[in-house]
Protein backbone atom coordinates (compact mmCIF):
# COMPACT_ATOMS: atom_id res chain seq x y z
CA UNK A 1 0.00 0.00 0.00
CA UNK A 2 1.50 3.27 -1.11
CA UNK A 3 1.68 6.36 1.63
CA UNK A 4 -1.58 7.85 -0.10
CA UNK A 5 -3.29 5.25 -1.39
CA UNK A 6 -6.73 5.84 0.99
CA UNK A 7 -6.94 9.32 -1.02
CA UNK A 8 -8.78 10.00 -4.71
CA UNK A 9 -7.67 12.21 -6.90
CA UNK A 10 -9.63 14.20 -9.85
CA UNK A 11 -7.36 15.04 -12.59
CA UNK A 12 -9.22 17.79 -14.68
CA UNK A 13 -5.71 19.04 -16.00
CA UNK A 14 -3.50 18.38 -19.01
CA UNK A 15 -0.27 19.18 -20.99
CA UNK A 16 2.75 19.21 -18.16
CA UNK A 17 2.11 20.99 -14.48
CA UNK A 18 -0.95 19.43 -13.33
CA UNK A 19 -0.25 16.24 -14.65
CA UNK A 20 3.33 16.11 -13.41
CA UNK A 21 1.75 16.47 -9.89
CA UNK A 22 -1.38 13.70 -10.55
CA UNK A 23 1.40 11.65 -11.58
CA UNK A 24 3.44 12.10 -8.33
CA UNK A 25 0.25 11.70 -6.33
CA UNK A 26 -0.28 8.56 -8.59
CA UNK A 27 3.29 7.30 -7.85
CA UNK A 28 2.80 7.95 -3.81
CA UNK A 29 -0.48 5.32 -3.91
CA UNK A 30 -3.45 7.56 -4.89
CA UNK A 31 -5.82 6.66 -6.73
CA UNK A 32 -5.96 9.17 -10.06
CA UNK A 33 -8.98 9.69 -12.05
CA UNK A 34 -8.23 11.93 -15.20
CA UNK A 35 -10.52 13.21 -16.89
CA UNK A 36 -10.37 13.88 -20.64
CA UNK A 37 -12.33 15.06 -23.79
CA UNK A 38 -13.46 12.59 -25.55
CA UNK A 39 -12.10 11.66 -28.90
CA UNK A 40 -9.13 13.64 -28.26
CA UNK A 41 -8.35 13.17 -24.60
CA UNK A 42 -5.32 15.79 -23.35
CA UNK A 43 -3.27 17.43 -25.27
CA UNK A 44 0.10 16.21 -25.67
CA UNK A 45 -1.60 12.69 -26.66
CA UNK A 46 -0.83 14.30 -30.60
CA UNK A 47 2.62 16.06 -29.56
CA UNK A 48 4.45 13.78 -31.26
CA UNK A 49 6.86 12.40 -33.21
CA UNK A 50 8.35 10.74 -31.37
CA UNK A 51 5.47 8.02 -30.61
CA UNK A 52 5.95 4.81 -29.02
CA UNK A 53 6.24 2.06 -31.03
CA UNK A 54 4.28 -1.35 -31.29
CA UNK A 55 6.12 -5.23 -31.59
CA UNK A 56 6.16 -4.35 -35.41
CA UNK A 57 8.15 -0.88 -34.97
CA UNK A 58 5.29 1.08 -35.93
CA UNK A 59 4.11 4.54 -34.16
CA UNK A 60 1.25 4.21 -31.57
CA UNK A 61 -1.13 6.66 -30.79
CA UNK A 62 0.50 7.51 -27.41
CA UNK A 63 3.42 10.10 -28.00
CA UNK A 64 6.39 10.21 -25.67
CA UNK A 65 5.36 13.51 -24.15
CA UNK A 66 2.21 12.31 -22.66
CA UNK A 67 3.91 9.15 -21.58
CA UNK A 68 6.27 11.10 -19.08
CA UNK A 69 3.66 12.22 -17.05
CA UNK A 70 0.50 9.88 -16.50
CA UNK A 71 1.56 6.69 -15.22
CA UNK A 72 -0.96 5.12 -12.32
CA UNK A 73 -3.91 6.96 -13.90
CA UNK A 74 -7.34 5.90 -15.12
CA UNK A 75 -8.31 7.80 -17.82
CA UNK A 76 -12.41 8.37 -18.32
CA UNK A 77 -13.80 11.05 -21.36
CA UNK A 78 -16.52 13.13 -20.08
CA UNK A 79 -17.76 16.14 -22.35
CA UNK A 80 -18.40 18.38 -19.07
CA UNK A 81 -19.36 21.48 -21.58
CA UNK A 82 -22.68 19.38 -21.46
CA UNK A 83 -24.80 19.02 -18.47
CA UNK A 84 -25.00 15.46 -18.04
CA UNK A 85 -20.60 15.36 -18.12
CA UNK A 86 -20.94 18.12 -15.87
CA UNK A 87 -23.23 16.23 -13.39
CA UNK A 88 -20.74 13.07 -13.59
CA UNK A 89 -17.46 15.53 -12.98
CA UNK A 90 -19.88 16.84 -9.70
CA UNK A 91 -20.78 13.45 -8.34
CA UNK A 92 -17.22 12.47 -9.03
CA UNK A 93 -15.61 15.53 -6.96
CA UNK A 94 -17.89 14.96 -4.03
CA UNK A 95 -16.35 11.24 -3.64
CA UNK A 96 -12.93 12.47 -4.44
CA UNK A 97 -10.02 14.06 -1.89
CA UNK A 98 -7.96 16.20 -4.37
CA UNK A 99 -9.22 18.31 -7.42
CA UNK A 100 -6.47 19.01 -9.92
CA UNK A 101 -7.23 22.15 -12.51
CA UNK A 102 -5.59 24.39 -15.24
CA UNK A 103 -7.97 25.99 -16.85
CA UNK A 104 -8.25 29.80 -17.21
CA UNK A 105 -9.59 32.14 -14.42
CA UNK A 106 -12.78 31.40 -13.76
CA UNK A 107 -13.08 28.96 -17.31
CA UNK A 108 -14.62 26.26 -14.99
CA UNK A 109 -17.46 28.39 -13.10
CA UNK A 110 -19.49 28.37 -17.02
CA UNK A 111 -19.93 24.62 -16.16
CA UNK A 112 -20.30 24.81 -12.52
CA UNK A 113 -17.00 22.97 -11.34
CA UNK A 114 -15.20 26.46 -10.07
CA UNK A 115 -13.78 26.19 -6.40
CA UNK A 116 -16.72 27.67 -4.40
CA UNK A 117 -19.62 25.68 -6.25
CA UNK A 118 -17.89 21.79 -5.93
CA UNK A 119 -17.23 23.07 -2.30
CA UNK A 120 -21.09 22.98 -1.83
CA UNK A 121 -20.91 19.25 -2.67
CA UNK A 122 -18.03 18.61 -0.63
CA UNK A 123 -16.41 20.45 2.00
CA UNK A 124 -13.49 18.42 2.79
CA UNK A 125 -12.63 18.65 -0.89
CA UNK A 126 -8.63 20.22 -1.73
CA UNK A 127 -8.93 22.22 -5.19
CA UNK A 128 -5.70 23.32 -6.90
CA UNK A 129 -5.90 25.23 -9.60
CA UNK A 130 -2.91 26.12 -11.79
CA UNK A 131 -2.74 28.88 -13.91
CA UNK A 132 -0.01 30.57 -16.13
CA UNK A 133 -0.23 34.01 -13.89
CA UNK A 134 -2.74 33.15 -10.77
CA UNK A 135 -6.31 33.91 -10.04
CA UNK A 136 -5.50 37.71 -8.91
CA UNK A 137 -3.27 40.46 -10.74
CA UNK A 138 -3.55 42.55 -14.32
CA UNK A 139 -2.27 38.83 -16.22
CA UNK A 140 -4.41 36.66 -14.49
CA UNK A 141 -6.75 36.12 -17.75
CA UNK A 142 -3.69 36.00 -19.99
CA UNK A 143 -2.77 32.26 -20.79
CA UNK A 144 0.74 31.07 -19.82
CA UNK A 145 3.35 28.85 -21.18
CA UNK A 146 6.47 27.27 -19.57
CA UNK A 147 8.54 29.29 -22.64
CA UNK A 148 7.12 32.59 -22.11
CA UNK A 149 7.61 32.38 -18.21
CA UNK A 150 11.54 30.87 -18.35
CA UNK A 151 11.37 34.47 -20.47
CA UNK A 152 8.93 36.87 -18.66
CA UNK A 153 10.18 35.15 -15.24
CA UNK A 154 13.78 36.10 -16.07
CA UNK A 155 15.28 33.03 -16.38
CA UNK A 156 16.30 33.39 -19.82
CA UNK A 157 18.12 36.18 -18.52
CA UNK A 158 20.74 34.20 -16.63
CA UNK A 159 20.35 31.23 -19.21
CA UNK A 160 22.33 31.08 -22.20
CA UNK A 161 26.31 32.25 -22.70
CA UNK A 162 27.71 35.83 -21.76
CA UNK A 163 27.62 38.96 -23.95
CA UNK A 164 30.68 38.99 -25.75
CA UNK A 165 30.90 35.54 -26.64
CA UNK A 166 30.08 33.93 -30.22
CA UNK A 167 26.83 32.78 -29.48
CA UNK A 168 25.45 34.70 -27.03
CA UNK A 169 21.94 35.57 -26.05
CA UNK A 170 19.01 33.90 -23.84
CA UNK A 171 18.58 30.55 -24.22
CA UNK A 172 15.21 28.60 -22.67
CA UNK A 173 16.07 25.02 -20.12
CA UNK A 174 16.12 22.14 -22.02
CA UNK A 175 13.35 20.77 -20.68
CA UNK A 176 9.63 22.36 -19.30
CA UNK A 177 11.02 23.01 -15.90
CA UNK A 178 8.72 25.72 -14.74
CA UNK A 179 5.68 23.42 -15.58
CA UNK A 180 7.28 20.86 -13.70
CA UNK A 181 8.62 22.80 -10.70
CA UNK A 182 4.92 24.19 -10.45
CA UNK A 183 4.12 20.57 -10.57
CA UNK A 184 6.13 19.89 -8.09
CA UNK A 185 5.18 23.09 -5.67
CA UNK A 186 1.85 22.18 -6.52
CA UNK A 187 1.81 18.36 -4.74
CA UNK A 188 3.95 20.07 -1.79
CA UNK A 189 0.58 22.51 -1.22
CA UNK A 190 -1.57 19.79 -2.06
CA UNK A 191 0.01 17.55 1.01
CA UNK A 192 -0.18 20.45 3.07
CA UNK A 193 -3.50 21.22 2.44
CA UNK A 194 -3.89 17.37 3.32
CA UNK A 195 -2.44 17.84 7.01
CA UNK A 196 -4.49 20.66 7.62
CA UNK A 197 -7.60 18.59 6.55
CA UNK A 198 -6.90 15.86 8.84
CA UNK A 199 -5.90 18.32 11.65
CA UNK A 200 -8.31 20.77 11.57
CA UNK A 201 -11.07 19.88 8.85
CA UNK A 202 -12.09 20.99 5.82
CA UNK A 203 -10.86 21.71 2.16
CA UNK A 204 -9.29 24.89 0.74
CA UNK A 205 -8.16 26.27 -2.50
CA UNK A 206 -4.59 26.30 -4.02
CA UNK A 207 -3.85 28.75 -6.44
CA UNK A 208 -0.28 27.77 -8.05
CA UNK A 209 1.19 30.03 -11.11
CA UNK A 210 3.73 29.79 -13.38
CA UNK A 211 5.08 33.04 -12.84
CA UNK A 212 5.10 32.98 -9.11
CA UNK A 213 6.77 29.78 -9.08
CA UNK A 214 9.36 30.95 -11.75
CA UNK A 215 10.28 33.73 -9.31
CA UNK A 216 10.52 31.93 -6.47
CA UNK A 217 13.09 29.67 -7.98
CA UNK A 218 14.94 32.25 -8.98
CA UNK A 219 16.94 31.67 -5.84
CA UNK A 220 20.08 33.09 -5.26
CA UNK A 221 19.87 34.48 -8.43
CA UNK A 222 16.95 36.78 -7.06
CA UNK A 223 18.64 37.81 -3.80
CA UNK A 224 21.87 38.91 -5.77
CA UNK A 225 19.50 41.47 -7.30
CA UNK A 226 17.57 42.47 -4.36
CA UNK A 227 20.58 42.98 -2.27
CA UNK A 228 22.59 45.04 -4.82
CA UNK A 229 19.72 46.53 -6.92
CA UNK A 230 22.13 44.94 -9.96
CA UNK A 231 20.66 42.37 -12.34
CA UNK A 232 22.86 39.54 -13.14
CA UNK A 233 23.96 38.66 -16.11
CA UNK A 234 23.95 35.69 -18.20
CA UNK A 235 27.38 33.76 -17.24
CA UNK A 236 27.06 30.52 -19.81
CA UNK A 237 27.73 27.41 -17.89
CA UNK A 238 29.67 29.90 -14.69
CA UNK A 239 28.57 30.39 -10.95
CA UNK A 240 27.82 34.36 -10.05
CA UNK A 241 29.36 33.64 -6.47
CA UNK A 242 31.44 30.52 -6.77
CA UNK A 243 34.85 30.28 -9.09
CA UNK A 244 36.13 27.63 -10.64
CA UNK A 245 32.30 26.04 -11.28
CA UNK A 246 31.74 25.34 -14.73
CA UNK A 247 32.32 23.56 -17.88
CA UNK A 248 35.78 22.80 -18.92
CA UNK A 249 37.65 21.85 -22.04
CA UNK A 250 39.74 18.72 -21.79
CA UNK A 251 41.52 16.49 -24.24
CA UNK A 252 38.55 14.35 -25.86
CA UNK A 253 35.32 17.12 -25.00
CA UNK A 254 34.19 19.12 -21.53
CA UNK A 255 33.59 17.79 -18.00
CA UNK A 256 32.24 20.28 -15.15
CA UNK A 257 34.33 21.33 -12.52
CA UNK A 258 32.34 22.59 -9.40
CA UNK A 259 34.88 24.16 -6.60
CA UNK A 260 32.67 24.63 -3.99
CA UNK A 261 35.95 26.01 -1.21
CA UNK A 262 39.18 26.87 -0.78
CA UNK A 263 40.34 23.35 0.59
CA UNK A 264 38.95 22.09 -3.12
CA UNK A 265 40.53 24.62 -4.97
CA UNK A 266 44.08 23.44 -3.29
CA UNK A 267 43.52 19.93 -4.23
CA UNK A 268 42.18 21.09 -7.79
CA UNK A 269 45.69 22.94 -8.44
CA UNK A 270 47.70 20.18 -7.02
CA UNK A 271 45.77 17.81 -9.44
CA UNK A 272 46.00 20.35 -12.31
CA UNK A 273 50.03 20.49 -11.92
CA UNK A 274 49.97 24.19 -11.29
CA UNK A 275 49.96 24.40 -6.72
CA UNK A 276 51.46 27.49 -7.08
CA UNK A 277 47.57 29.02 -7.77
CA UNK A 278 46.39 28.13 -4.56
CA UNK A 279 48.74 30.54 -2.74
CA UNK A 280 48.52 33.44 -5.57
CA UNK A 281 46.58 36.16 -3.25
CA UNK A 282 44.22 36.77 -7.09
CA UNK A 283 42.66 32.50 -6.67
CA UNK A 284 43.75 31.70 -2.93
CA UNK A 285 40.03 32.50 -1.67
CA UNK A 286 36.62 32.38 -3.54
CA UNK A 287 36.13 36.13 -3.13
CA UNK A 288 39.38 36.38 -4.60
CA UNK A 289 38.73 34.05 -7.28
CA UNK A 290 35.47 35.46 -8.08
CA UNK A 291 37.26 39.36 -8.36
CA UNK A 292 39.60 37.87 -10.44
CA UNK A 293 37.59 35.06 -12.40
CA UNK A 294 38.94 36.69 -16.18
CA UNK A 295 42.51 36.30 -15.48
CA UNK A 296 41.79 32.44 -13.75
CA UNK A 297 39.38 30.69 -15.99
CA UNK A 298 41.81 30.95 -18.98
CA UNK A 299 44.89 29.89 -16.77
CA UNK A 300 42.43 26.60 -15.83
CA UNK A 301 41.75 26.02 -19.19
CA UNK A 302 44.95 25.66 -20.72
CA UNK A 303 45.72 23.35 -18.14
CA UNK A 304 42.47 20.90 -18.61
CA UNK A 305 43.32 19.89 -22.33
CA UNK A 306 46.37 17.87 -21.72
CA UNK A 307 43.79 14.98 -19.55
CA UNK A 308 40.80 13.62 -20.75
CA UNK A 309 37.53 13.59 -19.53
CA UNK A 310 37.48 9.97 -17.67
CA UNK A 311 41.25 11.22 -16.09
CA UNK A 312 40.03 14.21 -14.74
CA UNK A 313 37.53 12.83 -13.27
CA UNK A 314 38.79 9.98 -11.79
CA UNK A 315 42.04 11.87 -10.44
CA UNK A 316 39.76 14.69 -8.91
CA UNK A 317 37.19 12.09 -7.47
CA UNK A 318 40.04 10.25 -5.77
CA UNK A 319 41.27 13.89 -3.74
CA UNK A 320 37.30 14.78 -3.21
CA UNK A 321 37.27 17.54 -5.60
CA UNK A 322 33.14 17.50 -7.44
CA UNK A 323 33.41 17.39 -11.37
CA UNK A 324 31.74 15.44 -13.86
CA UNK A 325 31.27 14.17 -17.67
CA UNK A 326 28.78 16.28 -19.41
CA UNK A 327 26.44 13.50 -20.67
CA UNK A 328 24.20 12.81 -23.64
CA UNK A 329 20.75 10.82 -22.35
CA UNK A 330 22.09 7.81 -24.15
CA UNK A 331 25.10 8.29 -21.96
CA UNK A 332 23.08 8.81 -19.01
CA UNK A 333 20.84 5.97 -19.00
CA UNK A 334 24.05 3.85 -19.65
CA UNK A 335 25.72 5.45 -16.81
CA UNK A 336 26.39 2.61 -13.68
CA UNK A 337 24.95 4.43 -11.29
CA UNK A 338 21.94 5.83 -12.87
CA UNK A 339 21.51 2.02 -13.70
CA UNK A 340 22.21 0.64 -10.09
CA UNK A 341 19.56 3.04 -9.17
CA UNK A 342 16.99 2.23 -11.47
CA UNK A 343 16.17 4.92 -12.62
CA UNK A 344 14.75 3.31 -16.40
CA UNK A 345 11.69 1.02 -15.69
CA UNK A 346 9.17 -0.43 -17.99
CA UNK A 347 5.42 -1.25 -17.80
CA UNK A 348 3.24 -3.45 -19.56
CA UNK A 349 1.06 -1.67 -21.94
CA UNK A 350 -1.84 -2.29 -23.85
CA UNK A 351 -0.65 -1.29 -27.28
CA UNK A 352 3.28 -1.71 -27.86
CA UNK A 353 3.53 -5.19 -25.13
CA UNK A 354 5.65 -2.60 -22.86
CA UNK A 355 6.63 1.17 -22.36
CA UNK A 356 9.52 2.48 -21.17
CA UNK A 357 9.30 4.78 -18.11
CA UNK A 358 11.83 7.38 -15.75
CA UNK A 359 11.23 6.02 -12.25
CA UNK A 360 10.00 8.36 -9.28
CA UNK A 361 13.44 9.60 -7.34
CA UNK A 362 11.26 9.28 -4.51
CA UNK A 363 12.65 6.58 -2.20
CA UNK A 364 10.29 5.50 1.06
CA UNK A 365 11.09 2.86 3.45
CA UNK A 366 8.33 1.81 4.64
CA UNK A 367 5.71 3.13 1.56
CA UNK A 368 7.72 2.66 -1.34
CA UNK A 369 6.24 4.27 -4.30
CA UNK A 370 4.23 1.66 -6.53
CA UNK A 371 4.30 1.17 -10.45
CA UNK A 372 0.80 -0.59 -10.89
CA UNK A 373 -0.03 0.52 -14.60
CA UNK A 374 1.18 2.21 -17.67
CA UNK A 375 0.07 5.54 -18.71
CA UNK A 376 -3.33 4.67 -19.91
CA UNK A 377 -5.21 4.86 -23.16
CA UNK A 378 -7.82 7.55 -24.12
CA UNK A 379 -10.92 6.61 -21.91
CA UNK A 380 -9.37 2.94 -20.97
CA UNK A 381 -11.39 3.27 -17.59
CA UNK A 382 -14.41 5.01 -18.20
CA UNK A 383 -16.71 2.40 -18.12
CA UNK A 384 -14.79 1.43 -14.80
CA UNK A 385 -14.82 4.30 -12.67
CA UNK A 386 -18.51 5.26 -14.09
CA UNK A 387 -19.51 2.25 -12.47
CA UNK A 388 -17.23 0.78 -9.87
CA UNK A 389 -16.75 4.78 -8.49
CA UNK A 390 -20.44 6.32 -9.03
CA UNK A 391 -22.69 3.04 -8.95
CA UNK A 392 -24.21 3.72 -12.84
CA UNK A 393 -25.55 0.79 -14.13
CA UNK A 394 -24.77 -0.60 -17.87
CA UNK A 395 -28.10 0.50 -19.47
CA UNK A 396 -27.12 4.34 -17.83
CA UNK A 397 -23.23 4.29 -19.11
CA UNK A 398 -24.64 3.01 -22.46
CA UNK A 399 -26.76 5.85 -22.84
CA UNK A 400 -24.06 8.44 -21.93
CA UNK A 401 -22.02 7.06 -24.29
CA UNK A 402 -24.50 7.00 -27.25
CA UNK A 403 -25.64 10.84 -26.23
CA UNK A 404 -21.98 11.77 -26.79
CA UNK A 405 -21.38 12.70 -23.39
CA UNK A 406 -18.22 10.07 -22.16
Amino acid sequence: MGALSHLRVLDLSRVLAGPWSGQILADLGAEVIKVERPGSGDDTRAWGPPFLKDADGENTSEAAYYLSANRNKESVTIDFTRPEGQKLVRDLAAKSDILIENFKVGGLAAYGLDYESLKEVNPELIYCSITGFGQTGPYAMRAGYDFMIQGLGGLMSLTGRPEGDEGAGPVKVGVALTDILTGLYSTVAILAALAHRDHDGGGQHIDMALLDVQVACLANQAMNYLTTGAPPKRLGNAHPNIVPYQDFPTADGDFILTVGNDGQFRKFAEVAGQPQWADDVRFATNRARVANRAELIPLIRQATVFKTTAEWVSQLEQVGVPCGPINDLAQVFSDPQVKARGLAIELPHALAGTVPQVASPIRLSKTPVEYRSAPPLLGEHTLEVLQGVLGLGAAHVAALKEAGVI
